[in-house]
This record gives C-alpha cells, structure tokens and sequence, in this order.
C-alpha cells in the first residue's frame, strides 16, 4: 500500500536544491536525446516515423524547462511536484523505449534516470513502485517481441533490468537515506552549537569578571565588556587582532604572561586551575590614551603624563588552551590564552560588605536599645546639674562633681550621635528624585555647613566650572557632604581656600565630585581600613561618619572612594589624596 501524500512532511531546503538538481538534468537528457534522434535519423529503426519521435522529444524538452520554472516560482507541494515529474519522465522514456524498438534500440538505460532520482528524494516503498511499473512495461514489450519475432531472449533481458533496477533503486536509497540522516544530524548539531554560542556570548557579555582571549601571537581575539571596563578604555572590540605588546598601557598585563610563561617552561606539571597575578592598569589623561603606538617609547609620547590619572588593580588568572585539551581538533600549535579579570577593589568591597551586613543588622537593633537607658542617664545627670546649683561650693567638693557630671553629659551626647548615624543608615534612597544640577546643591551643601560650624567663609571653596546633572537623594547629598567636610576641616590647615570641592568628567567619562583638603595624605595603612566601622584616627570621632557615607552613595547608586591623584601636568609632581564621589561607579 502506497504511503498518501498528505502524510509527506515538509522537505528540508537540500532537498528542494536536489529537485532543482534533477529539473536541469532532465533538460540535459531532453537535449540530449534531440541530439541522438538526429544522429541515429539515417537508420530505419524506429517504429513510430521519425517526425513523431522527435515531437516526443521537443514536448519533453519543454516539459523540462517548465518544471525549472515551477520550482522557481512555486516551492510548495515537493512530493506532488516529483511524483508528476518521474511520471512525465518514464512515459516519455517508454515511448522512445517502445519506439524504438525495445531492447534492442539500447534506450533502457534511460529509466535509471527518474528510477535514481526517485529513490532519492522519495521513500523506497515510492521508488519500488516506479521500479514495478517500468519492469512490468518491459516485461510487456519482450513479451510482444516473443510472440512476434519467437525470441526468448528479449524476455530474459527484460527480467535482467528489471532485477537490476530493483537493486539499483535499493543501493541508491539506503545510500541517500544515510545522507540525509548525517544532514540531519549536522543540522540538529548545528542548531545547538548556534544556541551555545548564543547562550555563551550572553553569560560572557553579562559576567562582572573581565574576559580577555589571545591567540598564539598574543594578538587580541576576544574581549567582553566587562574587560573593557575594567582596562579603562584602553581595549575596546575595534582592537580586536592587535598585539597587546603593542597598547602602551596594557604593557604590565604582558609583562606578566611573559613572565608566567617562562615559569610554566621550567615546570614539568601544568597548574590546571591557571597562574594566579596581580597588575596595576594606569589610565592616562591625554586623549590619544597612550593606545596603538607600535614599539614606540613610553615617555616619547606627546602630551603623555607620567602619573596615572587613576590606577586599577587586576586580579589575573591565565588558562592556556592547548590543540591537545580539545577533543578533535585538527589543527595543531594554534594555542590561545584566556585572562579572567576581576578588579581588586570591587573584591574587597564585597568581602567587607558581607562581613559587615550582621553587624549592621546587630548594630542597629542595639541602638534602639541603647537610646532608652542613655536618655535615663542624661535626664539624671540634668537632675544633679540642678541640685548641686542649689547647693552652696564648700572646699571645692562641688566645682568637682561638676566636672564629673560634664563628663557624663559629654558621653552621653557622643554616644547619641553615636546612635543618630547608625538609625541613618537604614534610611533608603528616593526613587523619585529628579535630576539636578550638582554644584548648585553642593553650593548649598556647604553653605548651611559654614553657618551651623561657624567657620570663615574663605576656607571652604566650591568650583563650579564643570557641572553635570544626578539623581542623588538630596537628603543624603547633605549628609555625605557634612561628614567628608567635617573630616576635611579637622586635617586641613585652616587657610584660605584649604578645602576644595569641583566637579569634574573623566577622560571615560566618570562623573565624579571631588573633596580635598591640604592636609597631610592619607597613609596606604589607614586607607585600608578607612571606610570600616567604628575605626577612627580621631580621639572625638565615632568612626561611622566614612562609613555612612559610602553607605548613603551605595544606596544611590555611587561610589565614595579615597582615592590618590595628580592634579598637574609636570611629570615631577606627587599624587595627592582626596574624597571621590563617583556618580557613574556602579554602571561604569
């Protein structure tokens, strides 16, 4: 039983190319066969006249073309189309067969022709069909020639084509079954490598860790952008094949790899989980960005500043991925470098804000506590201020107690403010901020800090030659302001103009405020520790003020750093230290 043709499910495109295929080859064999008439014309072999032949094969021929133009315009119904097709094709064959006079015109190689291509691009049991009915029209046609020529030969030939069409037509569709089916199967694998890949560059593309791929030259030949932001610009997707030896300031990262991999030749055994380094990226301030400078000198470059405008400190671990560690791979001496990138500082950012959400949880729960018998013990400080007023000083006794009560008073208020800073702390950012203009808030910021303070109007400085706008809690702008100013005032030494607060847009473009005071630096010690809790250098401080206001910029979406710079351009001149807001951190 034939299998029904609505049950056919839709072709796969190589199959409709293999029927495009079998269309020219048909016009191929029409011609062909016009060609074979007009040589063969002078033998009187053919029963039909030698006109009616030809017609038969110019009607092919045309039949043939049109089938061309139908799979061009028409790329719907296949199996409909080829069945039609092989039809056509062995009715035009057994014409010429019979009219030629059978077996012994040579005609019957012809049928291999639809019979190869049905098998291919139909199923067997469709192939056999074809093969039956051109096996039964010879075995008809011999069996005519018998009874009229008493030729037994004819009828064995007939079985002996039929047989070997029949085996023909087998050999042909397992051999195109096992095509399609590696088709197939290329297809499915390379549906799934695609979505890989896909999947692939979009966890690559989303990972905070900075990936960076070089081939066996140390050329560029990947980078993602979390690499891009942690090199400061100086990479980007255009550089893709340069050297990095050739990018000035990624020269440490190669130095490094250099390094890594002389040790890697003294060693006999490969580290598996990769070599482990730590570098120093500068970002230059001249805007060529010291990049592509092929074997040029580093302090030849033209407007080039010795001092980095800022420094990021890189964890690196290098995976060399050999020819030999990919199963079936072919090429050989093709071994590329992956670099992980992760940004020293926002490490330690994470280890100390893990450490520290308990105790903040801790610590705000016990301030509640605290407030209650705190206020005990001021109102009953207040009572005995009052009572010893009352009484009359003898021998000093009294003037003591006072002394001892104003201690009480002085602690008690510390230990309020104490608790005032920790409550702010679990106060949450406006979502509903509009933009503003930043210096203008600042200006005013520091205006209402120089009133309450009482400090001289010349010793605080704002420079609003930069300005840009931010969507900064104005609430938390006024306390982050007054902390890194009251910390400026107790270090800075009292002139004129001793603190300074502008604005200023990076070469990257950071956003940034800067606060800085022309005290005494920070030492690298203290800054290790200067943004935790409760430290302080100070004898009157809590040690929350730093903390709380990188706490409050967290909670904005900023960054509050303490950061070393260099303010000239002389390649003498000393970083300095001062506060940097950075309003773009956390989407840089």
């Amino acid at each position: 039983m034939l299998i029904p043709l609505s049950t056919f499910p839709d072709p796969s495109p190589s199959f409709w190319r293999s029927l495009q295929t079998l269309n020219i080859s048909r016009v191929m064999v029409a011609i062909s066969l016009l060609l074979l008439l007009n040589l063969r014309s002078t033998k009187d072999i053919w029963v039909y006249s030698h006109l009616f032949a030809r017609d038969i094969c110019i009607v092919y021929l045309f039949l043939s073309i049109g089938f061309v133009v139908l799979k061009l315009v028409h790329t719907r119904h296949f199996i409909l189309q080829l069945l039609s097709q092989i039809a056509i094709d062995i009715l035009s064959i057994s014409l010429l067969y019979v009219g030629s006079g059978g077996g012994k015109g040579g005609l019957h190689i012809l049928f291999l022709f639809p019979l190869a291509g049905v098998s291919i691009l139909a199923p067997l049991l469709w192939a056999f069909f074809f093969c039956a009915v051109v096996s039964l029209l010879m075995l008809l046609e011999a069996s005519y020639r018998l009874l009229e020529q008493s030729d037994g030969n004819l009828v064995s030939q007939a079985g002996l084509f039929g047989a070997s069409y029949f085996a023909v037509v087998y050999v042909v569709n397992r051999l195109a079954s096992n095509l399609i089916r590696q088709e197939q199967l290329a297809l499915q694998r390379g549906n799934e490598l695609a979505l890989q890949q896909a999947i692939n560059h979009l966890v690559i593309n989303d990972m905070d860790d900075g990936i960076l791929v070089l081939d066996q030259h140390r050329c560029v030949f990947e980078i993602n952008p979390a690499a891009e932001r942690m090199l400061g610009g100086h990479l980007d997707k255009s550089m893709i094949g340069t050297r990095l030896t050739d990018i000035i300031a990624l020269r440490p990262m190669a130095d490094v790899l250099t390094s890594m991999e002389l040790h890697q030749n003294a060693r006999t055994v490969n580290n598996p989980e990769g070599d482990i380094s730590f570098v120093s990226i500068p970002c230059y301030l001249d805007e060529t960005r010291a990049g592509l400078r092929p074997e040029a000198d580093i302090a030849s470059l033209p407007g080039r500043i010795d001092h980095p405008h800022f420094i990021t400190h890189l964890k690196l671990r290098f995976m060399i991925v050999t020819d030999t560690a990919v199963t079936g791979l072919q090429i050989s001496g093709h071994n590329y470098t992956v670099i992980f990138m992760q940004d020293v500082s926002d490490i330690e950012n994470q280890a100390q804000q893990l450490k520290l959400a308990s105790m903040g949880r801790l610590t705000a729960s016990i301030a509640h506590e605290v407030r209650n018998p705190l206020s005990s013990i001021s109102y009953a400080a207040s009572l005995l201020n009052e009572d010893l007023a009352d009484r009359s000083q003898e021998d000093g006794d009294l003037g003591q107690a006072r002394r001892l009560l104003k201690i009480v008073d002085d602690n008690v208020a510390r230990l309020n403010q104490l608790i005032e800073d920790i409550l702010k702390l679990s106060r949450k950012a406006r979502n509903d901020v509009e933009p503003y203009f930043l210096m203008k808030r600042v200006r005013d910021c520091v205006h209402d800090f120089s009133e309450t303070r009482r400090i001289a109007p010349d010793l605080i400085r704002v420079f609003d030659d930069t300005d840009f706008k931010v969507s900064f809690d104005p609430g938390h702008l006024m306390e982050v302001v007054n902390n890194l100013l009251s910390n400026a005032v107790r270090y800075a030494s009292g002139r004129s103009g001793s603190i300074r607060l502008y604005a200023q847009v990076s070469v990257n473009g950071r956003q940034e405020l800067h606060i800085q005071d022309d005290g005494p630096a920070i030492s690298y010690d203290v800054r290790a520790h200067l943004f935790e809790p409760f430290y302080t250098t100070s004898r009157m401080g809590t040690g929350l003020g730093l903390y709380m206001a990188r706490e409050l910029c967290l909670n904005n979406h900023c960054l509050l750093d303490y950061e070393y710079r260099v303010d000239t351009d002389s390649a003498d001149a000393e970083p300095s230290g001062r506060f940097v807001i950075n309003f773009s951190g956390l989407n840089a």
